[in-house]
């Protein structure tokens, strides 16, 4: 998969986001792929003119497309693709939103480019536990880094998201087995299946009652800013997969 990164922010300059995509395009080959066996490639592209018709691509060179832009506003991701009709997949790196949540872009750009590499368009379910109720069984959405997205780690000095490995989607707990790439502990315990980490929430579907929720762990104070600022945004994958909006006519 090759995803078009298109640095639209007057804060970034161009030779630091190659070094981050550098960055991330290592990881991506060698800590994602000896695990999933599939990856992709961030390539950073020239942006084309100012404003961009709706439907109009011409920012994209490959599979898919990652914005850089200032700010929290959608307005300011200018040419992106969420409303089209072809449904390309996108991601959005508000640097503004990384300034409120206390997190390096890097950190947010390696954990979109994660996810669009593992699920493009953002609609693949896994059947698995409820993360307080281990009896009840609901629909996660394919995430590949939401449940350790308080965590990182360090490539050639540009920080990146830890990430899920296969056997996180495991019903049962594999004995010796290794569920995020990090396998951080926490009270004792490293991830467990369909589970997650301090400073994370999870977006399930339950099929008994048909409704969304964003668990996260009581009293979780980074979890539930993380969840505040996310949704006044209203523009990540996630959110418009639980809000799906009419394309444009």
């Amino acid at each position: 998969m090759l995803i078009s990164l298109i640095n639209r922010s007057k804060e970034v300059a161009d030779a630091r986001a190659q070094e981050v995509a550098r960055a991330i395009n290592r990881q991506i080959k060698d800590d994602f792929e000896p695990y999933w066996s599939f990856g992709g490639t961030l390539r950073l592209e020239g942006p084309i003119g100012q404003r961009l018709r709706v439907h109009d691509q011409s920012d994209m060179r490959g599979d898919a497309v990652m914005y850089l832009v200032d700010g929290t506003n959608t307005r300011e991701a200018v040419g992106w693709h969420d409303a089209n009709y072809r449904d390309i997949p996108y991601g959005i790196v508000f640097l503004g939103l990384c300034e409120k949540l206390q997190e390096d872009w890097s950190v947010t750009l390696s954990h979109e480019t994660l996810e669009l590499i593992g699920d493009p368009l953002c609609n693949l379910l896994v059947e698995g536990n409820h993360p307080f109720d281990r009896r009840r069984r609901v629909l996660h959405l394919f995430e590949m880094c939401d449940a350790v997205q308080a965590e990182s780690y360090t490539i050639d000095g540009v920080p990146v998201s830890n990430f899920v490995l296969p056997s996180y989607f495991s019903l049962g707990e594999q004995p010796g087995r290794r569920n995020d790439f990090l396998g951080t502990v926490h009270r004792g315990k490293t991830l467990q299946s369909f589970g997650m980490n301090p400073g994370a929430y999870l977006n399930i579907f339950d099929p008994k009652t048909r409704k969304w929720s964003q668990p996260e762990f009581e009293g979780d104070a980074q979890a539930l800013q993380r969840k505040k600022h996310k949704a006044q945004v209203k523009a990540g994958r996630g959110y418009r997969r639980i809000h799906p909006q009419p394309h444009p006519r």
